[in-house]
């Protein structure tokens, strides 16, 4: 469906979705007009989408809680419209293990949850249990993953000192900074199309290009907003798509953390609640792979008692945008 160029322009993408063209065309051997026309075509064709996406906990914009999700026979993939649809859904998975689907919904506060779990769950009548996971802390997110596709010097090129991990920070602790109108409305415009320029985002927003652009440079340098690059792992050569459920001792939940969040398939990875306390989304080339990986990574982690694996068979939704062609 692509080709390589076409992958290294999506590489180059990942490591940071506002990189400018120049920047872009030194990495992936071709010239800006070319790299930029890749691109267009690419989203034209719903492959890839370039977003903004607000870190949660920096930005009090809400939390986030995964939900595993068994449906009735043969209604999986009703189920999962129904719960696509849902405009608290921020990820949206069709697995196959111990779960049917993997969603995350986000809400604003405890009564918003309630409500959404409890008595207004789309497609309840399609399902026969869930299993509820509340996000705590973030060790690393997709923004932050490296596809492997350029060489480090691109991803000390195209990142700053912006891009660490959250548990590098030495500011993640702190207090998240509630948004400013106008930063709030940057993000939402930048949650469309992460790559509006500042111009255009002005003349929507009727603000100065000066004044939108320091919001912007406000909110990246705090951490608060990140630029996602949302592909199918696939089309970068990542055949094996999954989600790792871990069990860990509580003393050792922080270096199983940071050992795990460091392998080079790990996308996502957060502490959490419930009987799993470490969750991540994780890809390999191919999916025999699996086999290791649960032997020598996940055997490896300090204090693990129990995992699980869910394999992904498609993804539907991701940082509340719909990915497949239908959409």
């Amino acid at each position: 469906m692509i080709d390589e160029l076409d992958r290294r322009v999506i590489a180059a993408l990942q490591l940071n979705g506002r990189a400018s063209w120049n920047s872009v065309s030194r990495w992936v051997g071709a010239s800006e007009t070319t790299a930029q026309r890749r691109y267009q075509v690419l989203r034209e064709r719903k492959l890839v989408h370039v977003v903004g996406a607000l870190e949660l906990d920096r930005t009090e914009s809400g939390s986030s809680m995964l939900v595993r999700v068994h449906a009735k026979p043969g209604k999986g993939l009703e189920l999962a419209e129904l719960l696509a649809a849902c405009p608290e859904t921020r990820f949206l998975a069709v697995v196959t293990g111990t779960a049917d689907l993997i969603v995350d919904f986000v809400a604003e506060d405890n009564e918003q949850l309630m409500r959404l779990l409890f008595t207004d769950l789309p497609g309840a009548h399609l399902i026969t249990s869930t299993e509820c996971v509340a996000v705590l802390r973030n060790f690393t997110s997709a923004a932050m993953w490296d596809t492997g596709l350029l060489p480090p010097e691109a991803t000390a090129d195209l990142r700053s000192a912006t891009f660490a991990p959250p548990f590098d920070r030495e500011d993640w602790d702190q207090a998240p900074q509630a948004l400013s109108p106008l930063e709030r409305a940057v993000a939402g415009a930048l949650a469309e199309d992460g790559r509006t320029p500042v111009s255009a985002l002005a003349r929507r927003l009727e603000r100065s290009e000066s004044s939108v652009s320091r919001a912007l440079e406000r909110l990246v340098e705090r951490g608060a907003l990140h630029f996602r690059t949302l592909v199918d792992p696939a089309l970068l050569g990542y055949q094996a798509e999954f989600m790792v459920w871990l069990s860990v001792e509580p003393d050792r939940l922080d270096a199983a953390g940071r050992q795990l969040a460091r392998h080079p398939g790990t996308k996502f990875l957060a502490a959490s609640t419930g009987r799993f306390n470490l969750v991540g989304h994780m890809v390999l080339p191919r999916r025999s792979d699996l086999f290791r990986y649960t032997s020598e990574v996940i055997g490896a982690l300090p204090g693990l008692n129990a995992s699980d694996v869910t394999v992904h068979l498609a993804t539907v939704k991701g940082a509340w945008t719909r990915l497949d062609q239908s959409g």
